[in-house]
């Protein structure tokens, strides 16, 4: 299980992320557009510098839902390679089947 401290700030900056996610897209859609005159542009660059950096989708970690692991974590599931193997082994995941031969 991953330390309690590492998973709670991964929810804060998807917290923070989903609340700036508009403002920093317009920002940015101000600061590639070429057609607007380059102080405009290097205007909404300097804004976007004032946010803060948590506010940012890459900074966030994919981490396993039931136990926080920050590796080995499927998309799909949202869960670790060990919780997926687990939870299928048991036939808790709907159409998945571990095979064995």
């Amino acid at each position: 299980m991953a330390k309690k401290s590492a998973v709670e700030k991964n929810n804060a900056r998807r917290k923070l992320q989903s609340q700036q996610a508009a403002k920093r897209a317009r920002l940015k859609a101000t600061a590639m557009d070429r057609s607007l005159p380059i102080e405009e542009r290097f205007a909404a660059q300097l804004k976007m510098q004032q946010l803060p950096k948590n506010g940012a989708k890459e900074r966030i970690r994919n981490r396993c839902e039931l136990t926080g692991r920050p590796r080995g974590v499927y998309r799909k599931f949202k869960l670790s390679r060990i919780a997926l193997r687990d939870l299928g082994s048991t036939g808790q995941i709907p159409g998945l089947v571990k095979s064995s031969w």
